[in-house]
């Protein structure tokens, strides 16, 4: 056991290097630099590593006097626990208020030497010096792997020296969900029975199912240690009954967990179900007439689609075409036409029979609607029509009493004149010498 006040010596041990001019000289740190090494690489020194051990057996046992001798002022590093996922980066903090002009360290959970105030000590490009001042020494590691994780240690070098831990956790983040278990369509009202799984999760991950937008409850999951004896592997499973309504619904297992933050890691599987077909008939037109030609169209829905369809009219066993076709052709209709038409239509669920009842118009009424457009034309023409006649009235009232202003001019000079022509002349002449009773023709 080194005797106090020999084990420090700055002179000698500077800048982290081992001590060549005192053999029993302990260096600053376990790890230290010799002469002629490459910058920045660590090795572990016979001689530090005892004196290190020589320190820690020194400062456990230091008496209660020894303690004493410790002002209140002489500062503890803080340092606090850190959460990080896989792949990510931590930050450890160590701050002193008094730090007696001694330096800070940083060592891993295996106790090596990550930074010496400014001096990286390992050689790990992961490891980055992020602030460095007499108080505080903040260092940062990326890209983590889940080896990071354990212990970290603060240490400064005072009488005694003091240390502060900081634990980090690495979170395992967990594998994209796989769905297994269904590989065949479904048949209605069977039961669908699905797993899902995801790895790589730590602690361990859980699962959630939903079919379409309704939660599925499944059953207790399964938690299996993975190979590395580090991470976990989750499997839940889920069995529910399908209805026709669940053909084309996706059923969604997502998983949760602490490292995913605000993300999502989820998978679908939609689902396809057999199911019976349902079917009607739609005429073309709808209101079939004699003469014209009508189809009669099998709407069908089903899971296969049916292929098979048959067309029958009620009171007769002959086929009216072959069965694969869904739509019916009468191209000339007639009364004799008249009666009830029958579509069978099977997939390999079943079969549906749907019947349409076929009553044809006859081919001369006029629809309302016809009768109302011929009446409205009519309308419109007795409205030009009247208007032409009063147009005409009009016209004729006007001509009538410009020709009776004529007769009239005439008659003014009639009675002394052997004939009209003269008469007109002198019943314009006699009027020529009275303002009033000029009269111009334009």
């Amino acid at each position: 056991m080194l005797p106090p006040g020999s084990w420090f010596r700055p002179s000698c041990c500077s800048e982290n290097r081992c001590c060549d001019c005192n053999p029993d000289q302990p260096p600053r740190s376990a790890h230290c630099t010799l002469p002629g090494t490459p910058a920045g690489e660590t090795i572990r020194a016979g001689l530090a590593s005892k004196a290190t051990e020589e320190f820690a057996e020194f400062y456990q046992g230091a008496s209660t006097s020894a303690a004493a001798v410790a002002s209140d002022t002489e500062s503890q590093p803080t340092t606090s626990d850190e959460t990080v996922a896989v792949g990510g980066t931590v930050v450890l903090k160590c701050k002193v208020e008094d730090p007696d002009d001694s330096s800070l360290q940083w060592s891993n959970p295996a106790q090596q030497t990550l930074y010496f105030g400014e001096k990286r000590a390992l050689r790990d490009n992961r490891i980055q010096l992020v602030k460095s001042t007499p108080n505080e020494l903040t260092i940062s590691i990326s890209n983590v792997v889940l080896a990071d994780e354990g212990e970290y240690t603060c240490s400064i070098f005072t009488m005694p020296v003091r240390t502060a831990k900081a634990l980090v956790t690495v979170l395992g983040v967990p594998q994209n969900p796989q769905i297994f278990g269904y590989e065949l369509p479904i048949r209605e009202t069977e039961m669908a029975r699905l797993t899902c799984r995801s790895s790589g999760s730590k602690p361990a991950a859980q699962l959630r199912w939903k079919k379409g937008n309704k939660e599925l409850q499944g059953e207790d999951l399964e938690v299996m240690e993975d190979a590395n004896g580090k991470t976990f592997t989750v499997t839940s499973r889920v069995a529910f009954p399908v209805t026709k309504e669940d053909n084309e619904v996706e059923v969604t297992c997502t998983v949760d967990h602490e490292s995913l933050q605000n993300s999502e890691r989820s998978t679908s599987q939609k689902l396809q179900v057999y199911f019976k077909p349902t079917a009607t008939i739609e005429p073309d037109p709808p209101y079939p007439r004699e003469g014209e030609e009508l189809r009669l169209q099998c709407e069908v829905q089903g899971n296969p689609i049916p292929q098979e369809f048959l067309w029958m009219k009620e009171g007769s066993d002959m086929l009216l075409q072959p069965n694969t076709n869904r739509i019916l052709t009468l191209p000339f209709l007639n009364k004799s036409d008249s009666g009830t038409y029958i579509c069978r239509a099977t997939n390999t669920m079943g079969s549906v029979v749907v019947k349409y009842n076929l009553d044809i118009n006859d081919a001369s009424p006029m629809s309302s609607s016809s009768g109302t457009y011929h009446a409205v034309i009519g309308g419109v023409v007795a409205v030009i029509v009247f208007l032409l006649l009063s147009l005409l009235i009009v016209l004729a009232h006007y001509l009538i009493r410009h020709k009776g202003t004529y007769l009239t001019h005439e008659a003014k000079g009639s009675d002394d004149a052997p004939d009209a022509d003269t008469a007109i002349i002198n019943a314009e002449g006699g009027q020529a010498s009275g303002d009033d009773k000029k009269e111009y023709f334009i």
